[in-house]
C-alpha cells in the first residue's frame, strides 16, 4: 500500500551536461507502491530521468528526494543501494556463469545464496545457471538482469526499455513481475517509447518532451 510520503519529489529540477540541459525543469511526485511509465521520443529525457533518480546523474539546481535521500546534499552512494538499475546492459561479468554473477552479488549484498537459486527459477533461467553469461541471448541477458534486481530487492526499480529484446512469452513474464514487484510494497519506474499495452497493468503514465515532463 502506497504510504503518505513520496518515494519521489522533484522541484524544478535541471541536468546539465557539458553545458546541455538533459531535464530543463522537472516537477515530478511519486507514490511509494506505484508503478509508473515515463514515455516520449528520443531524447526526451527518459533516460536522463532515470539516472537523476538513480543517483547516477547529479542534480544541477532544482530540489529533489528519492527514497528520503535529499538528491542535492545527500550522499548518491547511499541512494544507489536502496534502488535498483536496469538499463540496456546489465553490468555482468561475460565469462562468469550466471549462477556466478548472481551469487557476486548477493554475497555483496550479504544476501542468503538461495536467493539466488530462487531468483532464477522466477525468471526462468534455471536450466541456463552454468551457461557463461556471454553466450546469453539478448532477452536472457534481460531476464538475467531481472534476477539481479529480484536479490538486491531495492525500494525502487529503475528500468530502462525493460521489454526491449523481449518476445511475447517474456513480456508477458514481465508483466506477471512488474504487478507482483508492485503488490509487495516496491516502486516501479520504467521508460518506454508508449504507454503499457497490458490490461494487468494500470501504470501512471509520466509524458516527455524536450528533458520536461509534459502534461499531468
Amino acid at each position: 500500500m502506497a504510504s503518505d510520503h513520496p518515494v519521489v519529489r522533484l522541484v524544478n529540477a535541471v541536468v546539465m551536461s557539458r553545458g546541455f540541459p538533459l531535464l530543463s525543469g522537472v516537477d515530478l511526485e511519486l507514490e511509494r507502491g506505484s508503478l509508473n511509465v515515463v514515455t516520449g521520443a528520443n531524447g526526451a529525457g527518459k533516460t536522463s530521468l532515470l539516472r537523476l533518480l538513480g543517483g547516477l546523474d547529479a542534480l544541477s539546481s532544482g530540489a529533489g528526494e528519492v527514497a528520503g535521500i535529499d538528491l542535492a546534499h545527500g550522499d548518491r552512494r547511499q541512494l544507489r543501494r536502496r534502488v535498483g538499475w536496469l538499463g540496456h546492459e546489465g553490468s555482468f561479468y561475460a565469462d562468469l556463469s550466471v549462477r556466478e554473477n548472481l551469487l557476486f552479488a548477493a554475497r555483496a549484498l550479504a544476501r542468503p545464496e538461495g536467493d539466488v537459486d530462487t531468483a532464477l527459477r522466477r525468471v526462468g533461467l534455471a536450466h541456463r545457471a552454468a551457461t557463461i553469461t556471454k553466450q546469453l541471448s539478448a532477452g536472457q541477458r534481460r531476464r538475467l538482469g531481472l534476477a539481479w534486481l529480484l536479490v538486491r530487492r531495492p525500494e525502487l526499480w529503475l528500468l530502462d526499455e525493460p521489454y526491449a529484446s523481449l518476445d511475447d512469452a517474456g513480456r508477458e513474464f514481465f508483466d506477471h513481475l512488474l504487478a507482483e514487484v508492485v503488490d509487495a510494497g516496491a516502486s516501479v519506474v520504467l521508460s518506454a517509447h508508449d504507454a503499457l499495452r497490458s490490461r494487468e497493468l494500470r501504470p501512471r503514465t509520466i509524458r516527455m518532451a524536450g528533458g520536461r515532463v509534459d502534461g499531468p
